[in-house]
């Protein structure tokens, strides 16, 4: 290591323990959430009871400011710019394929319309400090790796939560109908596994890509909920039924509580040891 990398590595590892001692790195820092919105099962209870709710909960508590693109911040001078509800998702059942001058301009209005959306989350991902993004395999999302590719080309952190996937009543019914020697009805649930496709993870695996592309300390295989319930007062939902069943070896909540108090430190390969982490650039504005 060169003299200047070493000194770099000190100011680092000062910077570190000045923060620590305050015991509340979080303040101040802004995060956002990134995750399935289209095509979870009920945009309504995602959207008042999701996954989203109960971070943004835990991490206010450390003064962290919160961008949840279910309720995205008004823009000045546009309040309603980019918002996103019902309402405007049910516009994309206009689309058309039609090769004719009204097809080409009812895509370019659904094109135009819908700018606005993306154009606030990739703001949002590009002001804050670090994202959290929910990525279960098993649900489709262009707009979740847009945000992720996007915070990783700035060399922010992504904490990167990859759960379990099992489909227990698809195993119950897929039992039930060898039970009753439904040959038939055994054929058309094949069929429909591969069209769905259905593709347990019970490993939590994440794709391939994202392990090139999110740094291996940065994943987690759930939230840990339980841990935090009866202090925030969160009442049971299939979020606690899920954890309960596959209980996270590494969840995020306690990382969060962690990190608040110690910048975390990652592991480099090459040096097989722990290192300062410089992607954790939360500017200390008391010093400006």
């Amino acid at each position: 290591m060169s003299k200047k990398q070493s000194a770099t590595q000190a100011s680092m590892a000062a910077r570190s323990k000045a923060l620590g001692k305050k015991k509340n790195i979080l303040s101040g820092a802004t995060v956002y959430l990134s995750g399935p919105m289209d095509f979870v099962a009920s945009r309504q209870e995602e959207k008042e009871l999701g996954w989203r709710n109960r971070v943004s909960q835990f991490l206010r508590r450390y003064n962290v400011t919160v961008y949840d693109p279910w309720y995205k911040p008004p823009v000045k001078g546009m309040r309603h710019y980019g918002k996103e509800d019902e309402f405007s998702t049910q516009k994309r059942q206009n689309w058309t394929f039609d090769d004719s001058p009204e097809g080409h301009k009812t895509r370019a209005e659904l094109c135009d319309e819908f700018w606005p959306t993306l154009h606030v989350d990739l703001r949002m991902t590009d002001t804050a400090d670090f994202l959290v993004a929910f990525v279960p395999t098993n649900i489709y999302s262009v707009g979740t790796v847009h945000e992720i590719v996007m915070a990783r080309l700035q060399h922010k952190p992504v904490l990167f939560v990859s759960p379990i996937v099992t489909f227990p009543v698809y195993e119950e019914l897929e039992s039930h109908l060898e039970k009753s020697a439904d040959k038939k009805g055994q054929d058309m649930l094949l069929e429909l596994a591969k069209q769905a496709p259905l593709r347990p993870n019970p490993g939590a695996m994440p794709s391939m890509w994202y392990m090139a592309l999110v740094d291996g300390h940065y994943f987690f295989d759930g939230f840990g909920f339980g841990h935090y319930a009866t202090e925030f007062g969160w009442k049971q939902s299939a979020l606690d039924l899920h954890e309960e069943s596959f209980p996270p070896k590494r969840p995020l909540l306690p990382y969060l509580e962690k990190l608040n108090k110690e910048l975390p430190k990652r592991y480099d390969l090459e040096r097989d040891e722990f290192v300062e982490n410089p992607e954790w650039l939360i500017f200390d504005d008391e010093d400006l």
